[in-house]
């Protein structure tokens, strides 16, 4: 017996032309069967879930996520603690995300590896794969990561990297600290090798983009900056035209005329919402221990005592209000940075980001002011 079909409808659906009115979108099961008129036959047959009035967008793919709902991924590398995670975070209208580790030891590395397979295999709502942001990182660009535990990968990480994974496994290195023919091994084993916390040249990082790095890590921070005679890591990241380049859009990482210069510099599709989010999303204190440091929440800002940055407090569906409030992005493009674009760079594009017939059911419905007031993933639906 087939799955009941389920009809939303009197929504502004954001279609690849634009939010439009007068549509209903059919779904059956964990897909999208269909996007039709409001009076189409198949409607009035349908269950019908009314949205009133409300945006319908896809839902929010995130590729970098430390925490939220009060935990954090390093602290507890398990599958309960992912289960957490997603459900703060798709209050927010984050329908797939990827649970991201940074720097740590050899043994936790493989917990969280192992964890993120569990958890998809178990199905966790939103779980796609996993981040590592380090350990094979540069001392001159640290920002709050161990520099003590940073190192080289050996044979055991490249294997326990490369093997086998249900989900995307993205890695965050420096690229003047990994020899390119491990980036290019990596790269080639179907790794997403992103370059970050990195001080290298541009000449350096544009041999690593010619090895196999496929994108950039919260672009501007942690990395060399763009200069007249020497373009450094930002400068490669925005001379290339094939990479994609993740941009946390929280008004304290990344200035807003930064982030214009950024989206108009870089290819249409290759800038990408992320959130960089840690356990107070999602979550009622603002504190968390980081490093054996305790950080706190202020103003939306995650910062150690010495004022190092420490991640932030930033939802994707704040994200997307900024890139419209503070950026000055139409909502279409504020939404695609959140959706279609990383859906693309995580190679998933063909069954998440995109509300067409095919796609997984992952909505996020935002109401007035652009707040989310509920989200759906694959075909279930979570009040915010």
């Amino acid at each position: 017996m087939s799955a009941q079909v389920t009809a939303l409808v009197n929504a502004r659906v954001l279609t690849d032309h634009g939010p439009q009115d007068g549509l209903a979108v059919l779904v059956r099961g964990d897909r999208i069967e269909a996007i039709v008129r409001a009076d189409d036959a198949r409607v009035t047959a349908a269950q019908r879930h009314d949205l009133k009035g409300q945006l319908l967008l896809p839902g929010f793919i995130d590729v970098q996520v430390n925490g939220g709902g009060g935990v954090l991924f390093n602290a507890e590398p398990t599958v309960d603690a992912l289960a957490t995670m997603g459900a703060a975070h798709r209050k927010f209208g984050t329908t797939g995300f990827l649970p991201t580790l940074i720097t740590d030891t050899a043994d936790v590395m493989r917990k969280a590896l192992d964890a993120v397979d569990a958890a998809i295999e178990q199905g966790v709502p939103g779980v796609l794969g996993i981040h590592l942001e380090g350990p094979f990182l540069a001392t001159a660009r640290k920002g709050i990561h161990d520099a003590s535990l940073f190192r080289l990968p050996d044979a055991e990480d490249i294997a326990a990297i490369t093997r086998n994974r249900r989900g995307v496994v993205m890695l965050t290195l420096a690229v003047e600290e990994v020899p390119l023919d491990t980036i290019r091994q990596l790269s080639e084993a179907g790794v997403l090798v992103v370059a970050g916390h990195t001080a290298a040249s541009y000449d350096t990082t544009r041999a690593a983009l010619d090895a196999g790095v496929c994108g950039f890590t919260h672009l501007y921070n942690a990395m060399t900056p763009l200069g007249s005679r020497e373009p450094g890591v930002v400068g490669a990241a925005l001379d290339d035209p094939y990479s994609w380049c993740g941009l946390i859009v929280d008004g304290h990482h990344v200035h807003p005329a930064a982030l214009r210069v950024a989206i108009a510099a870089k290819a249409r599709g290759k800038s990408v919402l992320v959130t960089d989010a840690m356990p107070p999303v999602g979550a009622d204190s603002p504190e968390y221990i980081l490093n054996g440091q305790t950080i706190i929440a202020r103003d939306g800002i995650c910062q150690s005592d010495t004022g190092v940055l420490a991640g932030s407090a930033l939802d994707m569906a704040t994200g997307v209000r900024n890139l419209v409030n503070m950026v000055g992005l139409p909502l279409a493009e504020a939404s695609r940075m959140a959706s279609a674009y990383p859906a693309a760079w995580l190679g998933l594009d063909r069954t998440h980001g995109r509300l067409v017939a095919g796609q997984r059911a992952d909505f996020a419905v935002l109401g007035e002011g652009l707040v989310v007031s509920e989200t759906w993933i694959a075909g279930v639906r979570y009040a915010a």
